[in-house]
């Protein structure tokens, strides 16, 4: 394994290591703390990440490109039609936080609270009802305003009910929140 290689190697275990500590609600996301899941030393850290700011805003990334990409990719598998569409994109969402609960906790919850990362929190949260507004132009055929305000009420519902569901605040299977959340995007739509 080259040099290249094993450095990849390592920034892709403090990557998971900075994900698994942020989304433990019982431990104090630190440096330390991410190189000790890591079983690395502060030496790789700094070789990937000027600072914990830098790794928690590359886990928030990788989250959200996943997140879209499962997502689109889900809806294009379904085929034309609107609601086989959203259901299969929301099913694919909730899917991934079913396998990986730690990446909507650090996307949806703990972003939004850390300063250096609400702002992008907010930005990506933007960029999926834009999202939504997109698919929701492809079911019109024609781009509308109100797209765009029923998409951030979408996404902006989802991440409220996600969070409840995280936090276990919100008593609900996995298909009511998928049937829940796509008749919602329908309705908005409608």
């Amino acid at each position: 394994m080259s040099a290249q290689d094993r450095a990849a190697e390592r920034r892709v275990r403090l990557l998971d290591a900075t994900l698994s500590v942020w989304a433990d609600r019982e431990a104090r996301t630190t440096m330390t703390a991410v190189c000790a899941a890591a079983g690395l030393s502060e030496r790789y850290f700094y070789e990937s990440f000027t600072g914990l700011d830098e790794a928690q805003h590359a886990v928030l990334e990788a989250v959200a490109t996943e997140i879209e990409t499962t997502a689109l990719a889900a809806a294009e598998a379904a085929g034309d039609e609107p609601g086989r569409r959203i259901r299969a994109a929301v099913a694919a969402f909730v899917d991934l936080l079913l396998a990986d609960p730690r990446k909507g906790r650090v996307a949806i919850i703990e972003a939004g609270a850390m300063p250096a990362l609400r702002s992008r929190r907010t930005e990506l949260l933007r960029h999926f009802a834009r999202l939504a507004a997109e698919q929701a132009h492809e079911m019109h055929g024609q781009r509308r305003h109100e797209d765009e305000l029923a998409g951030l009420l979408f996404i902006g519902g989802v991440a409220e009910v996600v969070t409840a569901w995280l936090d276990g605040a919100l008593d609900a299977s996995a298909e009511e929140l998928v049937e829940t959340a796509s008749r919602g995007f329908l309705g908005l739509y409608a």
